[in-house]
This record gives C-alpha cells, sequence and structure tokens, in this order.
C-alpha cells in the first residue's frame, strides 16, 4: 500500500490510539477515500438511470441485509480457510488479507482489507441483486450501498481493537465478542457488527467459558508443521510468527528464540 501524508513513515498500534486517532486515521486512508469515490460515481449513475424509487429501496434494503450472510461466509471459510496458504498463488493474498491481521489485531495497517479483494467482492454481490430488482440504476445503487456498509463495517472493526470502552451497551458486547475470537477462540463469532449467521451457523460463543482456548488464536491454523510443509506465507513473514502471542511482541528472528520481547 501506498502511504501518504498522516499514513507515511507511521506505525498505527489501535492499541496506542485514541478516538480521535483513529478517526484521522480512518478519513485520511486511501482504501476509504476509493470507497466513497466509487460510492458517488454509483449514485451519479443511479440519478441518470432512475426510473423509480421503489426499487431503489429495494436494492438498498436487500445490499444491507445480505452484507452479514456474505461476511460470514468469507470469514469461516475463506479467510479461515487451510487450502490459501498451501498454494504459492493464494499464500500472499491469504497473508495479507487475514493472516496479518490475526498475528497481529492491533496493526491498522492490515485491519483493512485490500480493495484488490473487497470491491470484486462487493460488486459480485451486489450488482446482481440491484440488477434483478431493478435494471441498471438499483444495480448501481446496491453497489453504492455495498461500499458504504463496507465503510461502516471496517470502521466498527477498527473501534473493536482500540484501546478504549465504547460508550454504548451493543458497540461493548460486539467488541467483546470479537476480541474472543481474536484471543480466546477463533473458530466462533466471525460476525462484526451482526451475529445471527453465527447463531444460525452454530459458531456463536456469548461467553469465553463455553469453549476452550485455542492454540491456534493467533496463527489460524498455520502452525509450525504447517509452514515447514507450506513455507510461503512463512518466508514473506521474515520466518517469524507469534503462535502464542501477536507478532508486535516479536520484532525479529532472535525473538522467536528468546521469547516475547518489548
Amino acid at each position: 500500500m501506498m502511504r501518504f501524508g498522516f499514513w507515511k513513515d507511521r506505525t498505527h498500534n489501535l492499541a496506542r490510539m485514541s478516538m480521535l486517532d483513529l478517526v484521522r486515521a480512518f478519513a485520511t486512508y486511501p482504501a476509504v477515500h476509493a470507497y466513497f469515490a466509487l460510492a458517488a460515481v454509483s449514485l451519479a449513475l443511479v440519478v441518470r438511470w432512475y426510473a423509480g424509487w421503489l426499487p431503489l429501496v429495494i436494492a438498498v434494503a436487500l445490499s444491507i441485509l445480505v452484507y452479514p450472510l456474505v461476511w460470514y461466509v468469507l470469514h469461516r471459510w475463506v479467510l479461515h480457510s487451510q487450502f490459501l496458504y498451501k498454494s504459492p498463488l493464494t499464500a500472499k493474498v491469504w497473508k495479507r488479507i487475514h493472516f496479518d491481521h490475526h498475528q497481529d489485531p492491533h496493526n491498522l495497517v492490515v485491519l483493512f482489507g485490500a480493495l484488490y479483494t473487497t470491491i470484486p467482492t462487493i460488486a459480485l454481490v451486489t450488482l446482481p441483486i440491484g440488477y434483478l430488482v431493478g435494471g441498471p440504476a438499483a444495480a448501481a445503487m446496491a453497489f453504492a450501498t455495498g461500499l458504504l456498509t463496507t465503510c461502516f463495517y471496517e470502521f466498527s472493526h477498527c473501534v473493536q481493537h482500540l484501546n478504549t470502552t465504547p460508550k454504548s451497551r451493543f458497540m461493548k458486547r460486539i467488541k467483546q465478542l470479537h476480541m474472543w475470537h481474536h484471543f480466546h477462540n477463533e473458530q466462533g463469532n466471525f460476525g462484526i457488527t451482526n451475529f445471527i449467521w453465527d447463531r444460525l451457523g452454530g459458531t456463536y460463543y456469548p461467553k469465553a467459558s463455553m469453549v476452550p482456548k485455542s492454540p491456534t488464536v493467533f496463527n489460524i491454523g498455520y502452525t509450525e508443521e504447517m509452514a515447514a510443509r507450506y513455507p510461503w506465507v512463512a518466508r514473506l513473514s521474515n520466518n517469524t510468527r507469534g503462535d502464542g502471542n501477536p507478532r508486535r511482541f516479536r520484532v525479529d528472528a532472535d525473538a522467536t528464540r528468546n521469547g516475547p520481547a518489548e
């Protein structure tokens, strides 16, 4: 990712950032600019192709409703899959889109989704829904909705990793559930703001005591044994992995021998 302005030559650790720091970082992040720019273009196309308000409303509603399901499916069966790191063709993508995030859950740089994966996914899900509902205008409306919903999800995800206690009961609860996903057991609580599909899919746990502590919570299955058999992610990570602690405590290769280092 090219960095400039607020993002240039900076390390963004959410454990050490305030809400104001997060807002500044979020507002200046290139991917967020891309989402809003594409949403603006899509809304301009909605105006150009406008043929009635009802299909647009339906397209918005369906896009918002389908988003939690799409996130659940991708998070559970793609991001936490055990097949992407087994090929040199997909190892780099898997490392960027999720392994790095679980290695260091407080690193804001790798918390945001990569545009080359998020935008095609949003388009693939929303454009057909909108088009079936109301043609080109509704397709553009659905795409814009998907982009803006992604921004909301990304910001909520950032807040969950911020070292502050949310004020609202809702935000406190979803942060607690998500933190258990990162620090207790990664095989559950796949949602971000909505855990309905976790409930339906049998992966919801409202209390950490309900499931055992996972030994792969930080490496999400890419263990030392797997790294020996499929070395591509390890090589991209300079042969360092935080199996028992997030990577931010593993500063170099010596840290893997000498234990956690501040």
